[in-house]
């Protein structure tokens, strides 16, 4: 079934279903969540003006990491390096995206400082509260605005992210939805009245119980509304991913003051690593040199696997004598090497596919 056409009666019967069962649906969800919901997560628990850009930055990180990693390594650091939009707009790329060291989809940082300037330019350094202005910010797309404008400055409205999609996609039995139609039944079953709680709750109820793979249905309770639940797994058709291979050559070298050479990426564009220090990567060329002398020093001294967003990446370390620092240079024409000790690493932004290698050392 195409997923832009979705037929006339299933979207007639859900957008009853949706009107019929709204107030029953709201009030087991309400009271399922004041018992088991995540009630204490800090950024359910802010107040006062700066609560939306709290709100803002916990949605940014959970995009693609889990509630407990953000939540015991990430939040509170970030707040308190940058406590505000324009402290966050002012500050140092390579400090921002330190702190955001191993949560990886850095451009998710970077788009962060680039909507913190905007704001400070054109919204009295404060988050816009409308969904128009918010979805002009980068960065931010319609669930992430929805979040704000619900979670940060209280108001009542509906949203649809990959949890609430697939509760939805099961309560109505629905293979493959239109964004748009979703939309229209999450607005349909919004409790207008307790829109914060409400909306906290669909996203555990997505988190917590019907997860994607094997949904706790017998303790589900929405269970009785749920038109899915025999065979809720089809629900959303799953969709198929595979990792793209890649095998990176790297370069760890340190001179003879015992600084590590590094590359840095600039621009939003072209590498895996934009705004991180990285090891040099060596053409597969050059380490197939035929001349003996020029191939015996690289040598390899270890290799591991990395995943980083598509890729699944095996990563050979390759390690050069001090003395050969002409090698280097000519290994790596038109690259510019930063050198940093032990020391300086501690305020550069680096990789985990970049610490993983300098295990080596």
């Amino acid at each position: 079934m195409n997923a832009n056409i979705f037929p006339t009666q299933i979207t007639q019967d859900s957008a009853h279903k949706a009107k019929s069962i709204a107030k029953q649906w709201q009030i087991q969800l309400l009271e399922w969540y004041a018992i088991q919901g995540r009630i204490s997560l800090p950024w359910r628990n802010l107040k006062g003006e700066n609560a939306p850009y709290g709100v803002y930055v916990s949605e940014i990180m959970l995009q693609q990491t889990q509630v407990k990693r953000v939540q015991e390594h990430y939040f509170a650091p970030f707040l308190n390096a940058f406590p505000t939009l324009e402290s966050l707009a002012k500050a140092n790329l390579d400090s921002i995206l330190k702190q955001w060291e191993g949560l990886g989809y850095y451009s998710r940082a970077r788009n962060m400082q680039k909507a913190a300037i905007l704001c400070c330019e054109k919204h009295n350094a404060t988050l816009p509260n409308t969904r128009q202005d918010l979805l002009k910010l980068p960065g931010i797309g319609a669930y992430t605005s929805g979040a704000i404008l619900c979670f940060g400055f209280r108001q009542s409205v509906s949203f649809v992210d990959g949890n609430i999609r697939r509760v939805l996609c099961r309560i109505f039995a629905l293979r493959e939805p239109n964004q748009k139609f979703l939309d229209e039944l999450a607005f349909l079953l919004l409790d207008t009245k307790y829109s914060f709680d409400y909306n906290q709750a669909l996203l555990d109820l997505g988190a917590m119980v019907c997860t994607p793979k094997s949904p706790n249905c017998l303790i589900c309770p929405m269970q009785n509304l749920c038109n899915g639940k025999v065979n809720p797994t089809i629900y959303p058709t799953p969709k198929t991913s595979s990792l793209t291979p890649l095998t990176l050559h790297l370069l760890l070298y340190k001179d003879s003051q015992g600084r590590i050479a590094f590359v840095y990426e600039k621009g939003d564009k072209g590498g895996l690593y934009q705004g991180l220090y990285n090891l040099p990567q060596l053409k597969l060329e050059v380490l197939a040199n035929k001349h003996r002398f020029y191939k015996k020093r690289f040598y390899k001294c270890g290799s591991f696997k990395h995943h980083y967003t598509k890729y699944a990446i095996t990563a050979n370390v390759y390690k050069l004598d001090s003395k050969h620092l002409t090698l280097l240079t000519q290994s790596l024409p038109h690259t510019k090497l930063y050198f940093f000790s032990q020391k300086e690493l501690e305020s550069k932004p680096l990789s985990s596919l970049c610490k993983k290698a300098l295990r080596f050392v």
